[in-house]
């Protein structure tokens, strides 16, 4: 079954009602964008448990400096910049 919708002049769309029954999306429900080879399949993103991260934020204060977060922002740039151009 292909379903089509319409991209608005600001890049937004709708989704339609099949696929957001068949996802089970309900409003506020995140949407990943990943592309491969050239198409971007459509799904409902996992919920996210922000428990286990909140209760290891206590644990990392060691990593946290203004040393720690320049090297990390170093490597996230690059990472970054790696899938901008792994996408064109």
């Amino acid at each position: 079954m292909v379903i089509i919708s319409k991209l608005t002049a600001k890049s937004r769309t709708t989704v339609p009602r099949v696929v957001r029954e068949r996802l089970g999306l309900k409003p506020g429900d995140r949407l990943p964008y990943e592309i491969e080879h050239g198409t971007v399949p459509i799904r409902k993103a996992p919920a996210v448990d922000l428990a286990y991260p909140r209760a290891l934020q206590t644990t990392l204060s060691q990593w946290d400096s203004p040393e720690d977060d320049a090297a990390y922002g170093e490597l996230w740039a690059k990472r970054c910049s790696r899938r901008t151009r792994s996408a064109r």
